[in-house]
């Protein structure tokens, strides 16, 4: 029953994030939510992991969530249920945008979805910065603004900030470097 739930909650993911990965994230929240899969730490740790991993982001998020979940049958449900819908829409549209490719209506739909993706992934950014930067359990649980802070992921985003900004010998690094060197002192530092 938990693979068909896996599949279920993935093909709506998959149905309905418009935009790529970063768009899956609004979703996966409401899916932590409502199941109690995963926490949102937890979240947090898969944005890093499936950012640091090859592949879309989606995908990858889906696959550790059905891992975490069911195993490794719920990680190949998982990616099954969000890549399902794409497959389909991928092969329908396909089938019917050549009689239609330079229709009014259909560009007009798909200028209309660009603000949509934009609304998923700027709330995909929020939720990013909400849990990598801010404990907002513990400032619920103490009331203490100062609480409210991560103060070490704060100093580590403004350092990482300057030096792929400020930094000229740093700028033109591959990101992979600053991924790497981000992992290093979360060990280091126990974040």
């Amino acid at each position: 029953m938990i693979l068909l739930r896996l599949f279920f909650e993935f093909f709506k993911t998959g149905l309905f994030a418009v935009g790529g990965g970063m768009a899956t994230l609004p979703f996966l929240y409401d899916i932590s939510a409502r199941t109690g899969w995963y926490t949102t730490e937890m979240l947090a740790d898969m944005i890093a992991v499936s950012e640091s991993t090859p592949g879309p982001i989606g995908v990858n998020m889906a696959t550790y969530v059905g891992y975490v979940t069911a195993g490794i049958p719920g990680a190949i449900i998982a990616t099954l249920g969000l890549i399902t819908p794409s497959v389909i829409v991928i092969l329908l549209i396909a089938r019917a945008l050549k009689a239609f490719h330079e229709n009014p209506y259909v560009e007009a739909a798909f200028y209309g979805l660009r603000p949509c993706s934009v609304g998923l992934i700027a709330a995909a950014g929020f939720l990013v910065v909400k849990l990598a930067l801010f404990n907002t359990e513990l400032y619920q649980a103490s009331g203490k603004l100062l609480d409210l802070f991560d103060f070490k992921a704060i100093a580590l985003a403004a350092v990482l900030l300057v030096c792929t900004r400020y930094v000229k010998k740093l700028k033109g690094l591959h990101p992979i470097f600053f991924i790497l060197a981000s992992a290093v002192v979360g060990i280091v530092f126990a974040f």
